[in-house]
């Protein structure tokens, strides 16, 4: 799988705007987040910045990766037949930053309960056209109209022939059994 084709690649917006104005006003809501804002913003503002930096999706022909983190990187693959569904999520906040959230959620794949997702990715620039990407690959892998490359028919035809070799050998087995008796 290593040697997997990328199909498309996520671009990311930083979202770092977005992540400084929800935890400021979460701050603000409270007597003592207020003196805290002063210290807590610009470190979520330096966290943020290194963290998009460090961000990538790429959409490969049976699997999604993920790579995000700084200090703790986090890699995931998920093959594209688990995938159940796509969300694009635009909060109000979101929406004056002009940011979106890709949700990811795959079939069995989350231990956490309803509603949670696997992968939670926000600043996705032009998130819808990267979900319809990847469900639209989904669907192909499913309907087996995926690409197929010049390798695997070969892979393929290798196996057909082993088979073929099995098939005879079985056969030349039998013809001594049955000589035998």
């Amino acid at each position: 799988m290593a040697d997997e084709r990328v199909l498309c690649e996520a671009k990311f917006d930083s979202a770092v705007r977005y992540y400084v104005i929800s935890t400021g006003l979460v701050l603000l809501l409270t007597v003592v987040g207020i003196p805290l804002a002063i210290i807590i913003l610009p470190i979520i503002w330096i966290v943020r910045t290194i963290e998009y930096k460090n961000i990538n999706m790429a959409l490969h022909e049976r699997t999604l990766h993920v790579r995000r983190g700084v200090l703790n990187k986090v890699e995931k693959t998920i093959p594209l037949d688990k995938i159940t569904d796509l969300a694009v999520i635009q909060g109000p906040i979101m929406r004056f930053c002009g940011v979106n959230a890709i949700s990811i959620e795959t079939a069995g794949g989350q231990s956490a309960g309803i509603g949670s997702a696997l992968v939670n990715i926000v600043g996705v620039r032009d998130a819808k056209a990267f979900r319809d990407a990847v469900l639209e690959q989904r669907d192909r892998l499913n309907d087996g109209s995926a690409t197929h490359t010049p390798e695997k028919s070969l892979q393929q035809n290798e196996m057909l022939d082993v088979l073929r070799e099995i098939r005879d050998s079985l056969g030349t087995i039998e013809q001594h059994l049955n000589n035998r008796a």
